[in-house]
């Protein structure tokens, strides 16, 4: 029972699945969570625990994680909110069902599992949660609304949770990724085709020329992408070093955009990023 544990939700590839791995080299007991039963049984497989946890489904969070405290006798010694996706498209064409399908996935999600280990890891004394936002929690990009907007909420409420948990022993952390290796752009598209009639936009022809290309043309790694390992060495630090950072940045623009914020006016930052 000395192991240490932790639950990493978004395995099915990526980032999860090379934190899992990752992690597990390290001597951690990974439960390595997917959202497809068909995922968590190639993780079984690869000789992982994997929980069935899909964040916009109560019932299975809960199932999850008593799967979790089932098997490691009720501690939890880290928790990886990871899961995600986006719904690409100019705000205007975004109907508010599309935010409240994609704010029960990337944010009410997280914060429900997170409640219900907080309390587990008060009782021992110790944790670590941490949340893999995004640099577009820390700036936005155009056709990017609702993810930005699940971003800068989990920004918000990750922030505002490490003070409270002060002197509890449990520490939160932000890492904020740019450019990785990931699906993330596939698994857009069923997003984008159930929710943005973009053909019947008044700037339909900025979505054949721009937006459509990037989702279903395959242009190569984005600049400055950077595998999805570069993520998980953040992750180590954050769930290993005696005194975690608040904010852990990965790639180049996220350091850059850091910094553009800092110092640029509002007006000149948006130039910026509307040519980006």
């Amino acid at each position: 029972m000395n192991e240490k544990s932790i639950l990493i939700t978004g395995c099915s590839s990526g980032i999860g699945y090379d934190a899992a791995h990752g992690l597990r080299a390290r001597g951690w007991r990974v439960f390595a969570s997917c959202r497809k039963p068909e995922d968590c049984a190639r993780l079984h497989a690869e000789g992982f625990d994997s929980p069935l946890i899909d964040y916009a489904d109560s019932a299975s969070i809960a199932a999850g994680l008593a799967e979790v405290l089932d098997a490691t006798g009720g501690r939890l010694d880290a928790l990886f909110n990871n899961g995600a996706y986006a719904c690409p498209g100019l705000v205007e064409d975004l109907p508010t069902d599309a935010l409240r399908t994609i704010f029960e996935t990337n944010f009410f999600g997280w914060h429900d599992l997170s409640r219900r280990v907080i309390p587990i890891m008060r009782a021992q004394g110790h944790g670590r949660i941490v949340q893999c936002s995004s640099v577009l929690g820390i700036i936005t990009l155009p056709w990017r609304g609702a993810y930005n907007s699940t971003k800068f909420a989990v920004e918000g409420l990750s922030d505002t949770l490490r003070i409270e948990m002060a002197g509890s022993g449990i520490h939160v952390a932000l890492i904020e990724p740019g450019p990785v290796t990931s699906k993330i752009r596939q698994n857009a598209i069923p997003h984008f085709e159930r929710w943005i009639d973009w053909e019947k936009s008044p700037r339909a022809d900025d979505y054949r020329a721009g937006l459509q290309k990037r989702l279903y043309q395959d242009s190569g790694p984005d600049t400055f992408e950077l595998p999805a390992s570069a993520v998980t060495r953040k992750l180590i630090h954050a769930v290993e070093a005696r005194r975690p950072r608040a904010r852990y940045y990965v790639t180049t623009p996220t350091y850059l955009m850091g910094i553009l914020k800092r110092l640029l006016p509002t007006r000149a930052l948006d130039w910026v990023l509307s040519r980006a």
